[in-house]
């Protein structure tokens, strides 16, 4: 297949030269657990599926740290933001997981370096300070790091600030990655549109649809620029989020050599679960 690239990826840097080592986008419903959703597991097979096959290339990948950029952790209207923390817990009791126990370390240094070199850009960015990881993130880590006990990461929030600002941050972060001497996993947490049938969360609207089958097109196109053109009212009507954090990590992969492969689409609950590999070459 023949990809189409869009103005903003004409330039590419070679991924021997990056400590960038892995990139994805996932869902991160809580249903996707079996702790949550034991009854269920049939109905995202082919999601958890895919995640599996994701942490195998996430564990053969090897990171140090991985950035994980949520759509359900502190966020501000006008700054983005990192949680900073001793410790984080996955904490899972308001969807009646008291069983689940899981903590992660944070790359105190990365988020240093990150916070100093987005700064001196002039890119606006707060730091929060939360002990409990916000499930965006708990899930996804949860499913894709079984295997890496002594991963650190970095979790990342979006804004309420532009597209092009969060491509802009995406990018931001990358020159901070590519001068790094360890090696970090970018991955980009959140649910399609949440309006795919009558009995979605948020009801039905065509637009939940149309947006699915955008981001889809423009992910395996890349086709950046014309997912920072979606129309702001339509994006409201879809009820999705995963366009922020996609955005973010397309920024982070501006001019990185990759390939992206759809591993898995379905939407079970009238909610879309995608999940993407972006295979760096």
């Amino acid at each position: 297949m023949t990809l189409s690239v869009s103005p903003l990826t004409n330039c590419r840097l070679l991924h021997s030269q990056s400590v960038l080592v892995f990139a994805a986008l996932t869902p991160h419903s809580p249903l996707l657990l079996p702790s949550v959703n034991k009854e269920q597991l049939n109905k995202v097979a082919e999601t958890r599926k895919a995640m599996e096959l994701l942490a195998g290339e996430l564990y053969s990948a090897r990171p140090d740290t991985i950035v994980i950029i949520s759509s359900h952790a502190t966020m501000f209207d006008e700054a983005f933001s990192i949680n900073l923390h001793d410790e984080f817990s996955v904490d899972l009791n308001e969807f009646g997981d008291l069983s689940t126990q899981k903590h992660f370390a944070p790359d105190l240094m990365l988020i240093d370096r990150i916070q100093r070199s987005l700064r001196k850009k002039q890119i606006k960015l707060t730091l929060s300070s939360d002990a409990k990881l916000d499930y965006g993130a708990a899930v996804p880590l949860l499913l894709l790091a079984p295997k890496l006990p002594q991963i650190k990461i970095v979790p990342i929030s979006y804004s309420g600030l532009s597209p092009k600002e969060h491509f802009a941050f995406g990018d931001a972060l990358k020159d901070v990655i590519m001068n790094e001497q360890k090696r970090v996993a970018v991955i980009a947490t959140g649910d399609q549109s949440h309006t795919l049938t009558s009995d979605a969360p948020a009801g039905y609207a065509k637009e939940g649809v149309e947006y699915d089958a955008v981001v889809q097109r423009c992910i395996t196109n890349m086709n950046t620029a014309a997912l920072l053109k979606m129309d702001a009212k339509k994006l409201a009507k879809a009820k999705e989020c995963s366009y922020r954090p996609l955005l973010m990590l397309l920024g982070v992969l501006e001019r990185v050599n990759y390939t992206p492969v759809v591993h898995s689409y379905e939407s079970p609950f009238g909610v879309g679960y995608l999940v993407v590999h972006f295979e760096l070459t």
